[in-house]
């Protein structure tokens, strides 16, 4: 067994990439979690927003939106576009860049915004263009909803500018809640082509790296590039963050949208967590969080469970038993509908996982192949203590 060292407060481990430690053993999620609950003046950010959202707030009697809110079919953007137009009446114009492959849930919440009483645009993506990108992500960084990640960005400020419309609200600073590689990732209020390029789950890939890949072309990718920093500027466009001036609690966020008609996933968890809330839009979830676990020795679990111990619902000896029980088992319902969804075959899928999972958390058989119990699971090196 291998000693891998965790947060002494949460179960975050020191794989975690840009994770960082303080001398007393806490990561940076949880000390960002504390200056949340201890050090900002929340009433003081509430203020400093309502003079923002006033000053972008479009004259009585005028016609047009006042902001647009990004959003998924998930539980935050649906709470982001309630709060904008219930809590700040506001007119809020929502935008939704299709997921890769939804689920009937999803679909059911996207459509509710618009009983919730939002205007709704559903971008539908090329989709022979966005599978060659699934495929090339998945095989290139094991990420296989790279191309989500850019087009969720992406679509909200290209309809900004179409529209003239000057505010975009974003939902939580992931970096914040998650743990950043730095205080300005962190504490930035702000997203900007910066904060997607760093923080928004790239690896390191751009969109131009897809340029000739199974004959894509560059105008092929015209929804996926962002605009230049000059034309939003001149645009005068402003994306925020609403966790960065309002305590962001997503079980609290979570009953409120529910009273709206936001529905959860009542046939039991989604694969690999033991939430049935968090990310119910996407049916190919579970093997993106897979090939977190395979690199990194923790999925969605492990942040669920760090989400719940620094907001006090979870012990740290709760959060272990729960991390044991869901974290890192085999995603055989995702994978089904990966092969189902690219084409690819199954032993295929298998072995680029494989080329993507850690020999040093994961025990080798004697041929060299990793080590796997009855029901298909990694044999792991380490111990969650």
């Amino acid at each position: 067994m291998i000693n891998i060292n965790y947060c002494s407060k949460c179960l975050f481990p020191e794989t975690k990439p840009d994770l960082s430690f303080n001398d007393e053993g806490v990561c940076s999620a949880c000390s960002a979690a504390n200056d949340k609950f201890s050090n900002i003046d929340w009433e003081k950010r509430k203020n400093d927003f309502n003079e923002i959202i006033n000053h972008y707030r479009l004259p009585e009697g005028s016609i047009g939106y006042d902001c647009i809110v990004p959003v998924s079919g998930g539980k935050d953007s649906t709470y982001q576009a309630y709060f904008m137009k219930y809590v700040c009446k506001l007119n809020p114009l929502c935008v939704c860049f299709e997921t890769t492959y939804a689920t009937e849930v999803g679909r059911k919440n996207l459509d509710n915004l618009s009983k919730m009483g939002m205007d709704v645009i559903h971008f539908k993506k090329n989709g022979e263009v966005y599978k060659k990108m699934v495929i090339e992500g998945f095989k290139r960084v094991g990420d296989e909803m790279w191309p989500n990640h850019i087009g969720i960005f992406t679509i909200p400020v290209l309809m900004a500018l179409k529209f003239g419309i000057k505010l975009i609200i974003w939902g939580e600073n992931s970096q914040q809640e998650y743990g950043g590689p730095n205080l300005e990732s962190i504490q930035s209020n702000v997203l900007d082509r910066k904060w997607l390029e760093e923080f928004g789950g790239l690896l390191g890939n751009r969109i131009q790296d897809m340029v000739g890949v199974e004959g894509i072309t560059k105008k092929d990718l015209t929804p996926y590039f962002y605009p230049e920093d000059e034309e939003i500027e001149r645009a005068g466009i402003v994306g925020l963050f609403l966790g960065s001036y309002f305590f962001w609690d997503a079980r609290k966020q979570l009953e409120i949208v529910k009273e709206y008609g936001f529905s959860v996933k009542e046939d039991g968890p989604v694969e690999g967590t033991y939430t049935n809330y968090e990310n119910i839009d996407e049916r190919l979830v579970g093997l993106h969080d897979y090939l977190k676990f395979v690199k990194y020795g923790f999925g969605r679990a492990t942040d669920h469970v760090c989400i719940d111990i620094r907001n006090k619902r979870l012990t740290r000896e709760e959060g272990k038993e729960l991390v044991s029980k869901y974290d890192g088992k085999y995603p055989h319902i995702a994978i089904n509908d990966f092969v189902k969804y690219s084409g690819m075959h199954k032993e295929e899928v298998d072995k680029i996982i494989d080329s993507f999972t850690n020999p040093f958390l994961f025990e080798k058989n004697e041929n060299g192949s990793f080590a796997r119990d009855e029901n298909y699971n990694l044999v792991r090196k380490f111990l969650i203590h």
